[in-house]
């Protein structure tokens, strides 16, 4: 049988090489007829062991799969933005991990999407973001999951003017040009405002720049108004002449993420567990010692302290599970983001969440009581 394949693969091959051959006649300035022979047969065999073996590399596929979810990393690229950098500073992630020969590696951020691009893409295992970041990572086709939701802040987000502009309500808004993040939950947040006075996103001229960019912008006089969170949302109120128009508070009611990509999620459930549990106990530790958080972050932050206690102190601490009520809140993030066309597609969050029994699995007991 193999003979037989092999004889009809190679009258095919060399049926279609001399004739190819008569049409390029100067191949054989080039190519030896026995050069010519030998490249045949070899792509003969080459396709031979291909055909023969194509069973048993699915097979082998399969079993790698099954038998890669035993295989415990050695590495975590923990993706961060500064508003989760007292975790990175306090170390003890490396502290949990070391023991079980695990390592972290940390990359900071601007926002949430471009964190979500590079999970994305293989470049980071885990991260946080706001609510808006995974919903257009979605709809992008970006293979990320949810592991855990982060309590809400509303406080901590806000819609700054320059201290003399003349904007002094929501509805003088209209027509300026607002600069936030594209798909961050600053972009929420400007969208949630509109909406609760009566304005459409399309009254606005929306300006997309990352946070830096947007301070300068602000600076400069370039655009009426920003659409931030903190920490750049306190930095601006000490030293970009900002005023505060109006800020999330009693609307903003969603909260971020931790997400992983799918690869991560599904093959490393003890170190997310191990993860969660250190990020719980920190968020725990830092409601009980707001003024140290703040004396901790200050010089990492180059913030004046009193106003870095200002932005601690608006901060509500804690990460919760992922529940229907979280989910169905996402899904409605989801909703009025298509209802604009800010994404291409509808999409079903679900999709990007684990089963009640793998999230039982990870997330501490504190945060399953």
């Amino acid at each position: 049988m193999i003979n037989f394949i092999f004889y009809k693969i190679s009258t095919a091959l060399k049926r279609f090489w001399f004739s190819y051959v008569v049409r390029q006649h100067k191949f054989f300035s080039v190519v030896p007829l026995s050069v010519a022979g030998a490249f045949i047969t070899g792509l003969c065999l080459s396709l031979l062991f291909a055909a023969c073996t194509t069973q048993n590399t699915s097979n082998t596929t399969n079993v790698s799969a099954n038998n890669s979810t035993q295989n415990k990393a050695t590495l975590v690229r923990f993706g961060y933005q500064k508003s989760a950098i007292l975790l990175k500073s306090k170390g003890l992630l490396e502290k949990r991990l070391q023991p079980e020969g695990v390592s972290v590696e940390w990359i900071e951020f601007p926002a949430g999407p471009q964190l979500l691009e590079a999970m994305n893409v293989g470049s980071i295992d885990i991260g946080h973001t706001g609510e808006s970041p995974p919903i257009f990572a979605q709809a992008a086709g970006a293979a990320i999951t949810y592991i855990a939701g982060i309590i809400p802040s509303p406080a901590n987000s806000a819609i700054l003017v320059p201290q003399n502009s003349a904007i002094k309500t929501v509805n003088d808004l209209k027509g300026k040009k607002i600069a936030f993040q594209k798909g961050s939950s600053a972009h929420y947040l400007l969208v949630q405002i509109l909406e609760k006075y009566g304005l459409k996103y399309s009254d606005i001229q929306p300006i997309y720049l990352p946070p830096a960019d947007a301070r300068a912008a602000f600076v400069k006089g370039s655009i009426d108004a920003w659409s931030i969170w903190d920490p750049f949302y306190a930095a601006a109120e000490e030293s970009a002449n900002a005023r505060v128009l109006i800020d999330g508070a009693g609307i903003n009611k969603q909260g971020g993420y931790y997400l992983a990509s799918q690869k991560f999620a599904n093959q490393q459930p003890e170190i997310i567990k191990a993860i969660l549990e250190e990020i719980q106990s920190l968020e725990t530790w830092s409601a009980q010692n707001r003024d140290e958080v703040a004396t901790t972050l200050a010089p990492i932050l180059g913030i004046d302290l009193e106003t870095m206690k200002k932005s601690t102190n608006r901060r509500n601490f804690g990460i919760r599970p992922i529940t229907q009520e979280l989910i169905t809140l996402q899904q409605q993030v989801a909703d009025k983001f298509y209802e604009l066309k800010l994404i291409p597609k509808p999409i079903d969050v679900k999709q990007a969440m684990l089963t009640p029994e793998q999230y039982a699995a990870f997330s501490p007991k504190t945060l399953n009581n």
